[in-house]
């Protein structure tokens, strides 16, 4: 294989995808873009962005015809165009027998379930009433989870039902029927864990090392590796892993985020067909990211170590403020040669936005808390 000439086209120019540009341009591929974003993260480093909406065949066609290998950076795009082209001979990875079932989050479930591995209990709904009837003792009871099956991210899509003074609401803010949603079971859960896994075209695969998340209003805030789990849900949760990867035949990088409750019981709440948030602890804590992994993957090269070298926070950056972005506090923040900022490159900064993370690795966990707690007070992206 002639790494120069490999070219790649990678659907989406957010952060994600400019991460793996980084790999991949360290390696000699050649990328193309595409994003409607003129000034998207991932411009600057593309060898070529086509700049269009992501419902535009036309565009995907064009993509397909100037590359190698097709893969995204995120989930929610026009599969059905995508479909065409791996019909008519194009590569893309992660599959799009693939993509399309995780899209749907009820047709997600059915995967799992029908393959015996642990999930929430779940069900479509399709009025107020199936959630009374979900609501009530011997079915699921409140709390209830209420999703839609489409679209989400960030909890968006997501609205917790704690009783059955709250189901006229909350059925009536998911359009009243007017988009599909389904309902889960609320699991009482101590931890939330993800796992990265990234499997390559001759069905090896690596699974990186769990991570604890902690999220605030939704959004994740902090993730800690190794995950403060007892060993045996170690256990589980990487063999959840590997049997998901197996599910989706997936080529590249996946995340299974899942549960873990106080009695060390494990399942899975959601997956991601692509490098994952939680997994930018991946940078600076093993000796090959989930990026570069997800770069190996589908182009054919073997995949590299995930062994953890030393405990690592990762802390994401949201913007403060709107406006023109403007990252501050990094000249005291790199007092501590421990830290690493990564600031994404988003030209305009908007109040819980996504615009940057930063990791912190340690002999310890204790000792990476300790300082990721005082470079939060540090670094902050804000608008002007």
């Amino acid at each position: 294989m002639n790494l120069i000439k490999k070219k790649i086209g990678i659907i989406g120019g957010g952060q994600l995808g400019k991460m793996m540009i980084l790999e991949a341009k360290r390696l000699g591929f050649h990328v193309v873009t595409l994003d409607p974003g003129a000034d998207c993260p991932s411009h600057s480093i593309s060898d070529e962005h086509i700049i269009a909406a992501f419902d535009d065949p036309q565009a995907y066609i064009e993509l397909a015809e100037k590359v190698d290998v097709i893969t995204y950076e995120f989930e929610h795009i026009h599969a059905p165009v995508l479909e065409q082209l791996e019909a008519k001979g194009h590569t893309i990875y992660p599959s799009v027998a693939s993509l399309k079932i995780i899209q749907n989050k009820f047709t997600q479930n059915q995967a799992l379930e029908k393959h015996g591995i642990p999930i929430p209990r779940f069900a479509p709904v399709n009025s107020a009433d199936d959630i009374r009837a979900l609501g009530k003792p011997g079915a699921f009871g409140y709390p209830i989870m209420l999703k839609a099956t489409l679209g989400g991210y960030d909890g968006k899509g997501n609205a917790l039902i704690r009783s059955e003074a709250e189901v006229d609401e909350a059925y009536t803010s998911f359009g009243g029927g007017k988009i599909q949603v389904m309902a889960e079971e609320f699991v009482d859960f101590e931890r939330e864990i993800s796992i990265i896994a990234t499997r390559g075209i001759d069905g090896s695969r690596v699974i990186f090392p769990p991570a604890e998340n902690h999220h605030v209003n939704s959004t994740l805030d902090i993730t800690i590796v190794p995950a403060r789990v007892p060993d045996s849900a170690v256990a589980k949760a990487t063999g959840i892993a590997e049997r998901v990867m197996e599910v989706f035949e997936g080529v590249g990088t996946f995340c299974v985020e899942m549960f873990v409750t106080a009695s060390g019981e494990v399942s899975v709440n959601e997956i991601a067909p692509r490098p994952h948030n939680s997994g930018h602890y991946t940078i600076e804590g093993c000796l090959c990211s989930q990026f570069e992994n997800h770069i190996r993957a589908i182009t054919g090269l073997p995949l590299g170590s995930v062994e953890l070298n030393q405990p690592t926070v990762m802390v994401n950056l949201l913007g403060e403020s709107d406006g023109t972005s403007r990252l501050v506090g990094i000249e005291e923040a790199y007092a501590d040669p421990n830290v690493r900022v990564h600031f994404y490159g988003k030209a305009t900064s908007k109040k819980g936005r996504k615009m940057g993370h930063f990791t912190c690795v340690d002999k310890t966990v204790e000792g990476a808390l300790t300082r990721a707690e005082k470079v939060k007070k540090i670094v902050k992206i804000i608008g002007e």
